[in-house]
């Protein structure tokens, strides 16, 4: 057994273009990224002693071991993790905190999803119109909220998010929250690995199909096909390897992970501005570093009104200025902290269970300075942030190897 590790760093790390892939299914994405992820690392199967396997629509499935017959089976142990948006992340998480525990040296993790035409997630719950309310559900006490009190359809809670932010510091428009989507999809037009890449006028984006005010189509997470990869390696082992590995490497400075804490309102509207304010004061605490230091985020941004709250949650704005944030062009890849370089959930794609580890992807890029024409110049800290509704909350920061 490995002992334990103080330094955590990713080795390797790659991802397969997103979007619709109709002659792919789970384990030949999830197999692509993890050969890739391998190559990247310069390690292969026999050298991973744990693996995290993150997938949502089908967590019953036991997807790790589907990739293992497809790529080599060793005996380790695997964790099959389902964490809602945050499965990704939560599986890099466990291989993580494994290496970290001095349970092996290198981990794998890696994030896959089939969702290529799901349409518009969750919601449907009201099953009756019937005047007279019969109680059922958990303890005969709790019924559907759907078209009662509020929606259970992921634009509709967001879109109440993003109104209810406008309503207490104001500062907010229609055409403000339109901005973060005409700034991520102009960001996605450098990111070959893009769902889409589609460069889109602020007109355009307001006079499209409106979902759920104020986010009209364009201002929506894509539902697509897609896998992430990533190699983890404790510190130790980082020293066994070459140079060429140890300039490449990324330090793991803060891998949190949250869930909401009981506050009001919290069982029938999510709450994602308290778990994500506390996992980024936990992030930062961890990697000893500030909001300042940041030089890119990758923020999950499933709307365009969840982009704009989160700047608040994360302290890359004062409280209540994430509208001026926007004005300033704070979040451009040419402003003061660059969010979202890749695109975004909205252009980039939400292949769920991919999502936290190409992130990841996308800061690691970066901090090595391989990122071609969208490189944040001179980046060394990087943030990834995801949620998953249920709630949780996934926090990582990266930062660039010394030498």
């Amino acid at each position: 057994m490995a002992s334990a590790s103080e330094d955590l760093w990713i080795l390797g790390i790659h991802m397969t273009k997103f979007g619709k892939h109709p002659d792919k299914d789970l384990v030949d994405l999830a197999s692509e990224a993890v050969q890739g992820a391998l190559g990247d690392a310069g390690v292969t199967m026999k050298d991973i002693g744990i693996i995290g396997a993150g997938n949502l629509m089908m967590a019953m499935a036991p997807t790790g071991q589907m990739v293992q017959k497809q790529l080599g089976q060793t005996g380790i142990p695997v964790y099959n993790v389902s964490n809602a948006c945050a499965t990704g992340a939560t599986a890099l998480r466990v291989a993580a905190m494994a290496v970290k525990a001095g349970e092996t040296d290198v981990g794998l993790a890696f994030g896959v999803e089939k969702l290529a035409g799901a349409g518009l997630l969750a919601g449907g719950s009201r099953s009756s119109d019937s005047k007279a309310w019969e109680p059922h559900g958990r303890y005969g006490a709790v019924a559907a909220v759907d078209g009662r009190v509020g929606t259970e359809t992921m634009p509709g809670v967001f879109a109440q998010i993003g109104m209810e932010y406008g309503h207490r510091y104001g500062g907010t428009s229609f055409e403000l929250f339109a901005q973060i989507a005409e700034k991520n999809h102009a960001h996605s037009t450098l990111n070959p690995l893009a769902a889409y890449t589609k460069k889109f006028t602020l007109d355009e984006i307001m006079n499209d199909v409106m979902i759920a005010y104020p986010n009209t189509r364009p201002m929506c997470s894509a539902n697509c096909d897609g896998a992430a990869a990533a190699v983890v390696v404790s510190d130790a082992k980082l020293r066994t390897l070459s140079s060429d590995q140890r300039r490449r490497a990324l330090k793991i400075s803060a891998s949190v992970l949250s869930t909401d804490p009981w506050t009001e309102g919290c069982q029938v509207l999510p709450d994602v501005n308290t778990l994500t304010r506390n996992a980024a004061r936990q992030a930062y605490e961890a990697a000893g570093v500030g909001p300042e230091d940041l030089d890119l985020v990758e923020l999950h941004d499933c709307f365009a009104t969840a982009e704009l709250i989160h700047y608040d949650n994360l302290r890359l704005c004062a409280p209540g200025e994430a509208g001026k944030f926007i004005d300033e062009r704070g979040p451009w890849r040419d402003g003061k902290i660059p969010v979202n370089v890749s695109g975004g959930l909205i252009s980039k794609g939400h292949p769920l269970g991919a999502t936290g580890v190409a992130n990841l992807y996308e800061v690691t890029t970066h901090l090595r300075g391989e990122a071609g024409d969208r490189q944040v110049d001179g980046a060394k800290v990087g943030l990834t942030h995801v949620i998953g509704l249920g709630s949780a909350c996934a926090i990582h920061v990266l930062e660039k190897a010394a030498a």
